[in-house]
């Protein structure tokens, strides 16, 4: 087992930090162009003389909504729309080559099915290391005992589950679409477990009870990471923006095959169509394993934990009279409820802020009228963590105009 002594969770400033030292190269100009213009010739060119099925409308609406937020539910949307190409790209869903020009669409269809497919390869083994990396790193920080080898066993019997759950839609005749709406919700059950074990609550609230001597910063770790506005904001705020055009222009390669698979037969390929469809397929499966490749050295050698120095958790002023202590907003490693109650002047109660649970860089509001104000805070959610308080109050008096006198 590790030792976490001295340490405390990654925090956003730390992220934004390290991330300085990785900046990703700009994705090709050639992403934005062909996306649109792949994109116009599915929405133009193919639908202006045959109008869309519900199914290809449907797709329509996807193409244009802009992407998720979270990089793993992109990354899971990528997957899933590689995953829709390469099946419109199987031989038996080829057009039908009757003509020389069709041979040569068959060689190049031939050619694109391999780059998705080693492009899907890349995009499953990553998703596989990121996640054994993850809970590896976890689990050494973890007692080395039963307690450890529950939390495995746990795990493994809950990844079994999941896999057999995907099979048995697969076998009952899911689409793909059903498939990947099944693996994302697996993935946000991931997370919910997460949370619930560094929380010690749902089915780990009994666990928990056996597991003394699992460092409460770990526990700190797993249930803040993936929190909305959590550590890993500051990724998505950093490299969201070029997996967001991906994402986009994979939408836009299936939308448009799906259509012009569906009017081959009535219709002539044309071949301004195989020129965009080609180079839009090579730059997205190039762009989008070079930016696997980069975010995956990222997740590598980015840390979990850091020193309480590293964190800024205390500033230190020192004074010949006396000794100060500040604790910056943002740098106590722990949620608290919070709530905030006003009594005016006439005796009547409003409350001001309701409570919820706050970050440590949360709390900051305006007083209407003037009262009694009261700041509650909140711990009894909690069932084994107790926290430290460390709080600051400043009453900064309204700014009141200057009245000139003549």
């Amino acid at each position: 087992m590790v030792s976490t002594k001295g340490l405390v969770p990654i925090t956003r400033s730390f992220l934004a930090s390290y991330y300085d030292n990785y900046p990703f190269s700009p994705l090709s100009s050639d992403v934005s162009r062909l996306t649109d213009q792949i994109f116009a010739m599915a929405t133009t060119d193919l639908l202006k003389d045959s109008p869309p099925t519900q199914g290809e409308s449907l797709l329509v609406q996807e193409a244009e909504r802009q992407p998720p937020h979270k990089v793993d539910e992109n990354m899971w949307k990528n997957r899933e729309q590689i995953e829709e190409i390469l099946f419109m790209l199987e031989p038996t869903h080829w057009p039908r080559a009757s003509t020389v020009e069709d041979a040569e669409l068959v060689s190049l269809l031939g050619r694109l099915q391999e780059n998705f497919k080693s492009t899907l390869s890349t995009l499953e083994s990553f998703q596989a290391k990121n996640s054994e990396f993850v809970f590896n790193t976890v689990m050494t920080y973890m007692p080395q005992d039963f307690r450890g080898t529950i939390i495995r066993q746990q795990r493994d019997r809950s990844e079994r589950n999941k896999q057999a759950a995907i099979d048995a839609l697969i076998s009952s005749g899911g689409s793909i679409r059903d498939k990947y709406a099944l693996l994302w919700e697996q993935q946000m059950e991931r997370r919910r477990q997460l949370a619930e074990l560094g929380s010690a609550t749902g089915v780990y609230k009994t666990l928990m009870k056996y597991l003394v001597g699992v460092p409460e910063v770990l526990m700190d770790f797993i249930r803040q990471i993936n929190d909305d506005q959590g550590p890993m904001e500051e990724q998505r705020q950093r490299y969201g923006p070029p997996l967001y055009s991906l994402t986009k222009m994979a939408h836009s390669i299936r939308l448009f095959l799906s259509l012009l698979w569906g009017r081959l037969e009535t219709s002539k390929l044309q071949k301004n169509q195989v020129v965009i469809l080609e180079e839009a397929a090579d730059v997205y499966t190039s762009e989008f394993q070079r930016f696997i490749k980069f975010i995956g050295e990222v997740f590598t050698n980015s840390p979990f934990f850091i020193t309480a120095e590293d964190a800024g958790t205390l500033s230190i002023r020192k004074d010949d009279d006396y000794k100060e202590i500040s604790v910056p907003a943002g740098s106590a490693h722990e949620d608290i409820g919070f709530s905030v109650e006003c009594t005016n002047l006439s005796g009547e109660k409003t409350l001001i802020l309701p409570y919820q649970r706050y970050e440590a860089n949360q709390g900051n509001f305006c007083t209407c009228v003037p009262g009694y104000y009261k700041l509650i805070w909140d711990n009894s959610y909690s069932s084994f963590f107790k926290k430290v308080l460390r709080y600051k109050v400043d009453c900064i008096p309204p700014v009141v105009d200057s009245v000139s006198i003549d």
